[in-house]
């Protein structure tokens, strides 16, 4: 839910590399007391030492530089035009064998889950806890979907939670106001018109606990290598497989650049559209809602009503018949051992939140 980056530092000064922070809650500094002089006459009382007084860390930090910018229009632009350049040549050329779809498969589920499961539910919310290697190859797979590199990824939705659909929310589809014209360009904004914008969140007030955190800091540094990876890595399956530059290059086409943009406009959906049309169960202060038609592709991630009504809760489809792929991926990993401390739904903190449900119109 965050804009591909080129590199961690880009035009923005590199944050992981700048020590310690603060814990996950904390969002401001302390600043030390101030004492005041006294210039008491004799006889008279010291006035008491003032209370500390906390300083809010800036909103943003840096700003995105031309190459990056190069880059985002590239993730953004390109799975289009290879749909468009392949789709009608597809069958005449045999531009898309069962290897590419064998590829395609395993990769988009893999990168999904690292984003809904690794980035969005464990590095932003702390849905669980996990043994180091699983934390690894979670932050490796979520990287490996090009929606940018982890701290800023998770910075962005933090402060997207913090304000949301008001001044502050990066993506807010409401920006431009509730008239027609305003929600098409709000709709606009909140899939892929934001990514675009210079600034960037400030990590050091959003994500301070991935800052100071030497792994999650090593894709931050080299997202560049597991952008690499994450495209070249089916080329080279593909070429491998059907031992020819032609499996290699509709590898790449399907399993590659495709398989990136189907992942991107899928989460860019939950932004867009779980904010605007779907219903409305929970109470949460604003507009999130649960859109059923996207929660098998997002991984469960489109029941964005409970979501945000009880952000740390690790299954987000908690009604009946509500399919959440995330939440069995982290069963699983409970079951075996690799994650505990799982915050699954409870009945109380969920009745608590119920009202009669409000059907917004698709």
């Amino acid at each position: 839910m965050t804009a591909p980056t080129s590199t961690a530092s880009g035009s923005q000064p590199d944050p992981a590399g700048e020590g310690p922070h603060a814990t996950l809650g904390e969002m401001t500094t302390t600043l030390p007391a101030e004492t005041t002089a006294t210039d008491a006459t004799e006889g008279s009382a010291a006035r008491p030492a003032r209370k500390p007084r906390r300083e809010v860390k800036p909103l943003t930090y840096g700003r995105k530089g031309n190459v990056e910018i190069a880059f985002l229009w590239f993730f953004v632009t390109s799975p289009f035009i290879a749909l468009a350049v392949t789709v009608p040549l597809a069958w005449k050329y045999d531009l898309l064998s069962w290897v590419d779809v064998g590829l395609f498969i395993p990769f988009y589920l893999f990168t999904a889950i690292g984003v809904t499961v690794g980035f969005h539910r464990y590095l932003t919310h702390g849905a669980f806890k996990a043994k180091r290697w699983l934390r690894i190859v979670l932050t490796l797979a979520g990287t490996m979907a090009i929606e940018g590199a982890p701290i800023r990824w998770v910075a962005d939705h933090r402060r997207h939670h913090q304000f949301a659909e008001e001044e502050n929310d990066p993506h807010s589809p409401w920006r431009f106001g509730e008239s027609v014209g305003g929600l098409t360009k709000g709709m606009i904004w909140a899939h892929t018109g934001w990514l675009f914008t210079r600034e960037n969140t400030n990590a050091r007030r959003f994500a301070p606990d991935l800052v100071a955190d030497k792994d999650v800091r090593w894709f931050q540094k080299n997202f560049v290598l597991v952008m690499i990876l994450s495209l070249g890595l089916p080329t080279l399956l593909g070429g491998l497989i059907t031992m020819s530059w032609k499996g290699a290059l509709t590898a790449y086409i399907w399993a590659g650049l495709v398989r990136i943009g189907f992942v991107h406009h899928i989460t860019w959906a939950v932004n867009s559209v779980c904010h605007v049309m779907g219903e409305r169960p929970f109470s949460t202060g604003d507009k999130a809602t649960n859109v059923w038609w996207l929660a098998i592709l997002s991984m469960g991630e489109s029941w964005h009503n409970l979501h945000h009504a009880d952000p740390t809760c690790a299954r987000h489809g908690v009604d009946k018949g509500q399919i959440d792929i995330s939440a069995r991926v982290i069963w699983f990993f409970e079951k075996m051992g690799w994650a505990w401390n799982v915050r699954w739904p409870k009945a109380d903190r969920l009745n608590a939140k119920r009202i009669d449900q409000v059907k917004v119109p698709a």
